[in-house]
């Protein structure tokens, strides 16, 4: 049954998506922390995200092809490795969940968004190119991705822009990609916890405000200067992590 909560969600996928749109990162871990934070099962809420992400990230990454944000080695470099992580990911949280490794991933991320930050006071040199480091990288995002709800974007993204790479081609090529490894993490997610029709409402709502969001992320990583791009990323990757390592510690 649909009710006037469906706004509250549409507004959470809206906010969520227009970060994750315009930075390459949030969408999931935005999401994930006001639905656990409203006792949603950390597997239920996981799928919910990822089920409402197949439709937000479709949307996202044509807008991104469109404005012409995707770099096409490195789309196929996290492509296969991500759908592979994601799909083991999925499977080890539905089967049991492990704090250490949520603490290890908060305490690596916060390490990223500080290496991010710091570039906001160097001078821009030229951007690397995106080597084959890039396939492992693809393999743990979509682990962590599955795993924490939202991951693919906070540990691609900021580990390519911390080593110095273009920060547009980046997030769009990061956020294209997620669409498969998003479908391949849903797909293992369902098949496991089986009817998940009582959380329409959550995934309808994400669906809304995300699809509705995703054109204008994209839209303003073309436009947003390179500098105040990874000045935002750098202190959004700091807050969210840090946030999640006071829950996963018990600060908060």
């Amino acid at each position: 049954m649909i009710t006037a909560k469906i706004f509250v969600f549409i507004l959470l996928g809206f906010a969520a998506e227009m970060i994750d749109g315009s930075l390459g990162m949030g969408y999931g871990v935005s999401s994930n922390t006001f639905l656990r934070t409203a006792g949603v099962p950390s597997a239920v809420s996981s799928a919910c995200v990822h089920v409402s992400e197949i439709f937000t990230t479709l949307v996202s990454g044509l807008s991104h092809l469109k404005m012409k944000n995707v770099h096409k080695g490195l789309f196929f470099r996290l492509l296969f490795p991500g759908i592979l992580g994601g799909v083991i990911g999925a499977y080890l949280l539905v089967s049991f969940e492990s704090k250490t490794i949520d603490i290890v991933i908060d305490i690596y991320l916060l390490i990223m968004g500080g290496f991010i930050f710091a570039k906001i006071f160097r001078k821009l040199g030229e951007a690397r190119e995106y080597g084959n480091y890039t396939i492992p990288l693809g393999f743990a995002g979509g682990f962590t991705d599955a795993m924490g709800g939202g991951g693919w974007g906070p540990v691609v993204t900021s580990t390519l822009l911390a080593s110095g790479h273009d920060a547009r081609r980046t997030i769009g090529t990061v956020n294209t990609a997620e669409f498969f490894v998003t479908i391949a993490e849903t797909t293992t997610f369902v098949a496991m916890l089986g009817d998940i029709k009582s959380y329409t409402e959550i995934i309808l709502g994400l669906i809304i405000g995300g699809v509705i969001a995703a054109p204008l992320g994209a839209y303003f990583c073309k436009k947003v200067p390179v500098k105040l791009m990874l000045g935002l990323v750098g202190a959004l990757v700091i807050f969210l992590n840090s946030y999640k390592l006071f829950k996963h510690l018990g600060i908060l």
